[in-house]
């Protein structure tokens, strides 16, 4: 809303529900796209730029209700032409019941979509068909296009959750980057881990020489990375069906670490090479699937969505004689602790504990044993006295 302050060209505009706790800087961008940072930081610095009456700087984040007095518009400089801004694209019926068709939960603050394989999340070089490109089509009754607030692989199905406001996104993104929020993949491994319920905890970095396309572990310089798998079902020595839960956001984190302990994930040519692909009628794409997100929702209690198996994997499993209803009998919140390095730490910890009371319960029995015979000693030479 906006209006004009004691008849002059000051503005005032009060903020939305859809721009509650953002950045004021951000606040501009998005609605007075033309304003600078430099000018806002001026602004700001002068006092001319307020905040339900008081002083504010571009760092500060605004709440929905609150008046922002904003000083009028600066003319232009002739020389300084504004680039256009690039239209989307219109999409066509076919492209809007598509989209429509991959949601598989809706509510006033989420949707989350059954990402096909081979359908990218964002574009990129080359990439003209992603999500990004759809959410248009996805607005349904919100007052803007959803927001992406996290990504899978071009060649990963499964759950893709999107945020109907900005807000919705702050809170998702936060329940991401504090670890709360819970994803689960199934994927189908070459061969069989020995220890069937691990985790795996890797450094990865960019591998030099692949222009960042191409990730792998590098102890020395790569970011802590954690992993968890559990394995659901095996077909002999061959391959196994395994749960996936990354407790870290990495790049192909999940793809990396399988394949860095010998078991690759079928279909992964990229970190798997040959040895990523089976015989006897499996199919050569990706078995990488997001089943399920958990996440606390903006509005109070959770989402929790399970995504079906696209065909292609589906198939895998009925080859292999797999059972499909094996996959979501595993408990979501039972977490191996002693498989963690934390979890290793405190063990030996407690070990060292239990020994030093050990020696020292050891040390008091003798001190006691030595007091009793030194006690009847003492009794008899008084007594012979």
């Amino acid at each position: 809303m906006s209006t004009n302050d004691n008849n002059s060209d000051v503005r005032q505009f009060k903020v939305g529900e859809d721009d509650d706790g953002i950045r004021l800087d951000r606040w501009f961008k998005r609605h007075l796209p033309d304003v600078s940072f430099n000018t806002v930081s001026r602004w700001a610095r002068t006092g001319q730029l307020r905040v339900d009456g008081k002083r504010v700087a571009p760092g500060d984040r605004v709440e929905m209700g609150q008046v922002l007095r904003v000083p009028p518009a600066e003319p232009a400089k002739a020389e300084v032409v504004a680039r256009p801004k690039r239209a989307r694209p219109q999409l066509s019926e076919d492209q809007i019941a598509f989209a429509e068709s991959l949601v598989i939960h809706k509510d006033r603050s989420a949707i989350v979509i059954n990402k096909p394989p081979g359908l990218a999340t964002q574009g990129g070089t080359k990439t003209t068909e992603h999500v990004d490109g759809l959410l248009d089509a996805l607005q349904f009754e919100a007052d803007g296009r959803p927001k992406l607030v996290h990504r899978l692989d071009k060649d990963t199905s499964g759950a893709l959750l999107l945020a109907r406001s900005a807000k919705a996104a702050a809170n998702f993104a936060k329940s991401f980057s504090s670890r709360t929020a819970r994803k689960v993949y199934w994927a189908l491994v070459v061969g069989v881990p020995s220890i069937e319920d691990g985790m795996i905890e890797l450094p990865l970095a960019k591998q030099p020489g692949t222009g960042g396309e191409k990730m792998h572990v590098d102890e020395k310089e790569g970011l802590p990375a954690r992993s968890r798998y559990r394995v659901i079902e095996r077909a002999g020595n061959r391959a196994c069906w395994v749960e996936l839960q990354p407790f870290t956001g990495r790049t192909h984190q999940l793809r990396v670490h399988m394949a860095a302990i010998g078991h690759p994930i079928v279909g992964d040519g990229k970190y798997g090479g040959q040895e990523a692909f089976l015989t006897g009628g499996i199919s050569r794409k990706m078995h990488l699937h997001a089943r399920r997100i958990r996440i606390d929702h903006p509005d109070g209690g959770r989402i929790d969505v399970s995504a079906e198996l696209p065909r292609h994997f589906a198939e895998s499993l009925d080859t292999l004689g797999f059972d499909r209803a094996l996959g979501d009998s595993l408990p979501l919140d039972e977490v191996k602790f002693a498989d963690t390095a934390e979890g290793k730490r405190k063990k030996a910890a407690a070990i060292a504990k239990d020994k030093r009371r050990e020696r020292k319960g050891e040390r008091r029995g003798r001190a006691g044993d030595d007091r009793g015979r030194g006690g009847r000693s003492d009794d008899r030479g008084r007594g012979g006295r």
